[in-house]
């Protein structure tokens, strides 16, 4: 799965399962879901940010990161994007460079940082000391618990898609995560699961995703704050208070770039009949080796893809239970 379509839903598939186990952790989030989505995915992925300028238009394009050639608007001309702070230009580059293995703690880190990874198996240890300190540290306890629970999802899930954790098998078309398949995985989780099974309202959730609070706790659980409570204790390195505010201002652009990226995303979903046939846009079935949207929703079946989702949402519950469990005043919100 690929960016927000991917890392919603996975979302969305963990607490449907946490109700369905009577957690009563699950009511909580339907009740912070802004927070609790936007932390699914805006949690780390911290490169959500303009590529490019449309030299045409003057307006932002792209996806930080992604090499953009020509404007998605106007097919002419781009100039690179920087972020102005304090004096110094800052590429969606440096950025993604600085703080990306902060947000995602077991990889992404940058060469010289690397030593700060925060082992597998640590995992459940260094997001319980951010929720005892979090719990401590504002008046929201219920907002610091919605996006723990779901920086903790997209911690999970993009170690299982992108292999850095094993434990699925599926092969889509030419592999699990590829570019030619996500096409295919975004399509079929947006309308095969979200539109016809699930029922949701896409744009109402990823708009309203956009508008949640820049929290305290995100900048504590990235180490840019200045140390303190029990996370220090027993991760002491890497702390570079400098930083918080510039993080906390890309936090900020973050929630202000994703709503207008939503904006040239969402139509690239869009389902359009062509001879009584519903068919994705050319773009997407290029990038998916021309397959049409009926190829790919028979390509997902065979790959068993429904299944790896709900695979995702299960092994994400259980960290966040065997998280929770070491919290002493959430211990038994997962049941």
């Amino acid at each position: 799965m690929s960016g927000i379509v991917g890392h919603t839903m996975y979302a969305i598939l963990a607490q449907r399962q946490l109700r369905q186990q009577g957690a009563s952790l699950a009511d909580l989030l339907q009740r912070n879901r802004d927070v609790y989505l936007n932390a699914a995915y805006l949690g780390c992925d911290i490169q959500t940010l303009p590529e490019a300028i449309c030299v045409d238009t003057g307006k932002e394009v792209g996806y930080g990161t992604v090499p953009l050639s020509a404007s998605p608007l106007t097919g002419g001309p781009v100039r690179p994007w920087t972020l102005k702070f304090a004096g110094s230009e800052l590429t969606p580059r440096d950025i993604h460079r600085r703080f990306y293995g902060r947000t995602h703690l077991v990889f992404g880190w940058s060469p010289e940082e690397r030593q700060l990874s925060v082992p597998w198996d640590h995992l459940p240890d260094y997001v319980s000391l951010v929720a005892r300190d979090g719990l401590q540290r504002g008046p929201d306890r219920e907002a610091v618990i919605a996006w723990i629970t779901g920086w903790l999802v997209h911690i999970v899930s993009d170690s299982l898609i992108k292999s850095i954790q094993p434990g699925l098998s599926m092969k889509l078309l030419d592999g699990l995560y590829t570019p030619a398949n996500r096409p295919i995985q975004d399509l079929y989780t947006w309308h095969r699961v979200g539109l016809a099974e699930l029922q949701l309202d896409w744009t109402s959730l990823l708009q309203d995703l956009c508008n949640a609070p820049v929290l305290d706790v995100q900048l504590h659980a990235m180490r840019v704050a200045r140390p303190s409570g029990y996370l220090p204790l027993d991760f002491p390195d890497g702390w570079n208070p400098a930083d918080e505010q510039l993080a906390r201002r890309v936090c900020t652009e973050n929630r202000r770039y994703l709503k207008l990226y939503l904006q040239q995303l969402l139509p690239r979903y869009q389902l359009h009949e062509q001879d009584g046939v519903l068919q994705c846009t050319a773009e997407l079935s290029r990038i998916a080796n021309g397959m049409s949207w009926t190829e790919m929703q028979q390509e997902a079946i065979k790959a068993g893809m429904r299944d790896t989702l709900e695979q995702i949402a299960t092994q994400t519950v259980q960290l966040i239970r065997e998280t929770y469990r070491r919290v002493p005043s959430l211990a038994g919100s997962t049941g």
